[in-house]
């Protein structure tokens, strides 16, 4: 299945680069390992696509409602945070 999402300039410049490889996105629609996402730079200044586009393969889905990280008070305080890895350095 094939996905299509806005992605902001910076965020655009670090899935481009290499350096961002996940992203948090409300979990308002279904995807799967396999699927192809299309990720659309979006300029919300002029509140309009830029014309530059990236598509990435879904390797990973977590979902996190009823994910349990920490209690109800630590989740408030705290937030989350979403780690992504990258190989581990060659020896």
């Amino acid at each position: 299945m094939k996905i299509e999402k806005k992605l902001w300039p910076e965020r655009f410049e670090q899935v481009l680069s290499g350096t961002k490889k996940s992203d948090v996105r409300l979990a308002d629609f279904e995807v799967r390992p396999g699927d192809l996402l299309i990720l659309r730079e979006w300029d919300p200044e002029k509140e309009d696509y830029t014309g530059r586009m990236l598509e990435r393969e879904i390797s990973l889905v977590t979902k996190t409602k009823g994910l349990k990280v920490g209690s109800e008070e630590e989740i408030v305080k705290f937030g989350f945070q979403v780690l992504s890895f990258s190989d581990p350095p060659k020896k």
